[in-house]
């Protein structure tokens, strides 16, 4: 009850998109929300490029789709130009994660003499005069929710955080529709991912009672509806039910953010380019794991929402192991192409992010988090 008291006294911020539409077909419903926005920028990627008809946009329509799948300074950089080319008085984002930070940092700053190095941090961007409306094509990042933004640094492959509230979307529609097509194994590994929010964010040091009520119901919908998600794509009560997830678990990234997981995730998406989703969801049984013993009765909540055996540490990594196999998540990293040589310099890299290792309810040494990438190998 002290612990409980104490997180209710902490100050925290909580934002959300103005306006959000859920359901099978509101991607519709941007075009009457966008009337009177007469230079829209859409960024999409890949397969998202064929949704963009289905909004129905008016005015003069630009899409831009030059992106790698994880964006690196030189991507958004190249991003910006066309932006500043185009001028749009609208920027939509519609894709994955990467997809939507990119719209962000667009409408944030084209009209502004400011590069990405500018603004890494919180709070740098001074204000932002072009709407914004983030349109998610899988479930996994939340990025629609929320007020971040990721970028690789090419020479130290480090991701650079921008964080600012005026990044927020004015509104964000959530379509299961727009994920019939997305594969079992990207289906489930994002899945994964949305729940690696939320219960990071549950199982944070910088934990919040209001917080944890959205952890609480991304973690219940995952355990209602990946399964389903990932057995029938057309199932369009899992995949709603998966992008709310989603979004639970981009409302957690803004007060609290993730912890130890995302730390270790993020080199096996700079070394071994693996997607974000992927990364973290080879990560997530090993620190849910790693930290039982510290949080265990929201741990024993975790796995009683998953059906995970939290009798021990052992069989609590067991068992989550083997629901993300049962997924069809290749699990292991020597599969990935990782070799052993490589690990502890992953670990420094890891260690490093201590934004996120900070946030862990367990202390990490080097050591520790080498031992669970050699676990993961």
């Amino acid at each position: 009850m002290a612990e409980f008291a104490l997180s209710l006294s902490r100050a925290i911020t909580l934002v959300q998109p103005a306006r959000l539409e859920i359901g099978a077909g509101t991607a519709s419903r941007l075009a009457e929300w966008a009337m009177g926005y007469n230079r829209i920028l859409v960024v999409a990627m890949g397969p998202t490029v064929a949704f963009v008809e289905r909004l129905g946009l008016k005015g003069e329509v630009s899409v831009y789709t030059d992106l790698p799948p994880e964006p690196d300074l030189p991507a958004v950089n190249a991003a910006l130009v066309a932006a500043r080319t185009f001028k749009p008085d609208l920027v939509v984002g519609l894709g994955g994660g990467s997809v939507m930070d990119v719209a962000k940092l667009l409408a944030a700053l084209w009209d502004k003499d400011l590069s990405i190095p500018d603004v890494v941090g919180a709070g740098k961007i001074p204000g932002r005069s072009t709407a914004l409306a983030q349109i998610p094509t899988t479930s996994g990042t939340g990025s629609e929710a929320g007020i971040r933004a990721l970028v690789t640094n090419p020479d130290t492959l480090a991701k650079m955080a921008v964080e600012s509230t005026h990044m927020l979307a004015d509104i964000a529609i959530l379509d299961p529709e727009l994920t019939y097509s997305v594969p079992p194994a990207v289906t489930a590994a994002t899945g994964v991912d949305a729940m690696a929010h939320c219960v990071e964010a549950f199982t944070n040091i910088r934990a919040h009672p209001l917080i944890d009520g959205y952890a609480r119901l991304g973690i219940e919908l995952v355990g209602r509806y990946l399964k389903r998600a990932v057995a029938d794509g057309s199932d369009t009560e899992a995949r709603a039910g998966m992008m709310l997830a989603s979004y639970y678990g981009g409302i957690c990234l803004g007060p609290v953010n993730t912890a130890g997981g995302h730390a270790l995730a993020y080199p096996l998406g700079t070394r071994l380019k693996l997607p974000h989703g992927l990364a973290n969801a080879i990560i997530f049984p090993h620190v849910l794991a790693y930290n039982a013993n510290v949080c265990p009765e929201k741990t024993q909540e975790i796995a009683d929402a998953l059906g995970f055996d939290a009798s021990s540490e052992a069989t609590l990594l067991q068992s989550s192991l083997a629901y993300c196999r049962e997924l069809g998540v290749e699990m292991s990293l020597g599969a990935h192409g990782a070799s052993a040589n490589e690990l502890a310099l992953w670990a420094e890299e890891a260690f490093a992010i201590k934004r996120l290792i900070e946030n862990n309810p367990r202390t990490f040494s080097l050591s520790d988090i080498e031992a669970i990438y050699r676990s993961a190998l």
